[in-house]
């Protein structure tokens, strides 16, 4: 109430942020659901202070809900953090939903509003701020060499199968080490590149040289991530099957601020491994779950499978379920959502393993 007597209503505000590379679209609606205004500003510093000011200008901002917090909206989320205004990642409209209302930015703020202020498909974002940011950009380029490695070790192979029988007949046999040392010290001329004996070894030459660059690049990168790996969560990588590439992946996955993590079981659903009702009527069953963070899903699968080759008691997990009649990728499966409940744990700190739900 103010001096004059006079009843003040303050308007609770939630906000929908549309990201994309250059302007942000937002849009507001009130405690009720009722459409206030939308906006758009630029993606730029200015631009963030103009979109919070803008959203505040229509009464007491409670909650933001903006989509792609890791990618387009990455820098509003930090700004918005640093206000210390409360927000959640809201996923894109369905494609149902697009249908019936069709697709422009104004749309998908309010539909980002409405989401937020419904808390239907609502996450707490990743923080990116920290040292497991610092490691997603660090194992980006390890990835990338990754790749671009195995496309030389492809190229190459190829190159031995259509090459003449004296230069087929020398390498074919020999293994990825010994190939790469023997293409790179390789005597080449380049007078003769219009031969095709000639040009072969000087392409073999070529990509053997850009194979050794690339793993020397993965072992510069290895020798930063793996004592970063192990100074965010030496719990982490000291654990059965898991090395220091599979440990980055699952730390990038669950973020600098694992506490969002709800649940072991969220956790599993965040890498697909937690399989899906699938029941109707009289039939009880579940099916496979496709979703989720695929690149976690393999770290799941790799330690699945260092598992079972050395594991005494994976091993005989295995044995039993196999004479229950289950397959091998079903049992795979079983594993996944098992390690997954143990890597939970190994992720979140102490202290948010003693407040969650369900936990003894």
């Amino acid at each position: 109430m103010s001096q004059s007597g006079v009843v003040v209503t303050v308007v609770e505000v939630t906000g929908g942020v549309d990201t994309h590379r250059d302007t942000h679209t937002v849009a507001a609606v009130d405690g009720a659901g009722r459409m206030l205004g939308h906006a758009q500003f630029e993606a730029t510093p200015v631009g963030y202070v103009l979109l919070l000011g803008w959203l505040r200008a229509w009464g007491s901002v409670v909650l933001i809900g903006v989509e792609g917090t890791g990618a387009y909206g990455a820098g509003l989320t930090r700004y918005l953090r640093g206000e210390g205004v409360a927000l959640v990642e809201v996923d894109r409209p369905d494609r149902r939903t697009r249908r019936g209302q069709g697709k422009s930015d104004p749309v998908d703020a309010e539909a980002a509003a409405r989401t937020a202020l419904a808390g239907r498909r609502a996450g707490t974002p990743k923080e990116r701020d920290g040292r497991v940011e610092a490691l997603r950009n660090l194992r980006v380029a390890r990835r990338s060499a990754v790749t671009f490695r195995a496309d030389v070790q492809r190229q190459m192979k190829a190159l031995i199968v259509t090459a003449a029988e004296p230069v087929r007949g020398k390498l074919r046999g020999l293994g990825v080490p010994a190939l790469v040392r023997a293409c790179a010290a390789a005597d080449t001329d380049r007078d003769r590149c219009g031969d095709p004996d000639a040009a072969v070894m000087i392409a073999l030459r070529s990509l053997a040289l850009r194979h050794q660059h690339l793993t020397a690049e993965i072992k510069d990168l290895d020798e930063l991530i793996t004592p970063l790996v192990t100074a965010i969560n030496p719990r982490l990588i000291a654990a059965y099957g898991v090395g220091p590439d599979v440990a980055a992946q699952l730390l990038i996955t669950a973020g600098g601020n694992p506490g969002r993590l709800r649940s072991e079981a969220a956790f599993a659903m965040l890498c697909g491994a937690a399989p899906l009702p699938a029941s109707s009527g009289r039939t009880h069953r579940h099916r496979l779950n496709r979703g989720g963070d695929r690149d976690a899903n393999n770290a799941l699968w790799w330690i699945a499978i260092t598992r079972m080759g050395r594991d005494p008691r994976t091993r005989a997990y295995v044995e039993k379920r196999t004479k229950d009649g289950l397959s091998k990728p079903e049992i795979l499966r079983c594993l996944k959502r098992y390690i997954a409940r143990d890597i939970y744990h190994l992720l979140m700190p102490p202290k948010d393993l003693e407040n969650t739900p369900g936990q003894t």
